[in-house]
């Protein structure tokens, strides 16, 4: 089935650019030049995958994700032609799978369209007759469900916190440089920023510590990478 990308861009030299190098990978694509119509149509037509500008008419981009997340978990790409690393880093809070800034080149793009369109292809449970239950320490993960419980307590954990969560869980006292998790857990091979990993685990700490800046679990070795900490 044809994938669908939804474009919410506002400047139409840009949305005509990416339009054309999508449709000629294949991809099906509906575009919105401001906020509240980009929400609009990732609602009705559920896209595979959004790249949203930040800076839009009506509605910002910020607002845009977070709305959008309430809903699904759709890939969320923010493009932005601000360098400053809080918008790169209030995206990915808001549950963005990843950013790219402007002028940015079309093959990187296309490259991480593509990526996180087969990780979350990939997500989608293909039969949920059985569950399929993973035990670590205090968590228990669902992966039929996609769920997290700490504790016996549901965690509300993104599709991207799940799979690194996950990732991490599955090989215990494994250390994993930064861009192995982009390649493992973001389907990153070469492209990507290895500060997205960083918020991430940031953002993962926060939901599944009980002290994020002294973590239990999900630690750093420094100048290498991260890991699980399996004790038992």
């Amino acid at each position: 089935m044809e994938k669908v990308i939804l474009i919410v861009d506002d400047e139409k030299p840009i949305v005509d650019i990416l339009k054309f190098n999508l449709e000629k990978e294949g991809f099906k694509v509906i575009y919105a030049h401001d906020g509240e119509m980009g929400l609009k149509l990732a609602y009705d037509e559920n896209p595979d995958l959004i790249l949203l500008d930040i800076m839009l008419p009506k509605m910002d981009g910020f607002d845009v994700c977070k709305k959008v997340r309430e809903k699904s978990n759709v890939p969320i790409i923010m493009i932005t032609a601000r360098e400053e690393e809080v918008d790169k880093v209030l995206g990915l809070e808001l549950g963005a799978d990843d950013y790219i800034t402007k002028p940015f080149s079309v093959r990187e793009l296309l490259a991480r369209v593509k990526a996180n369109i087969r990780r979350f292809a990939a997500d989608i449970p293909k039969d949920e007759s059985g569950e399929i239950i993973v035990a670590a320490e205090d968590f228990l993960i669902n992966t039929t469900k996609y769920e997290v419980t700490k504790n016996g307590v549901a965690l509300d954990l993104t599709l991207r916190e799940y799979e690194l969560l996950k990732f991490l869980v599955t090989q215990p006292n494994r250390i994993f440089s930064r861009e192995a998790l982009l390649s493992s857990v973001w389907g990153y091979e070469f492209y990507g920023d290895v500060r997205t990993v960083d918020v991430t685990v940031r953002r993962l700490r926060e939901k599944v510590e009980e002290d994020s800046s002294n973590p239990r679990y999900i630690l750093t070795k420094r100048g290498v990478g991260y890991y699980f900490d399996r004790q038992v």
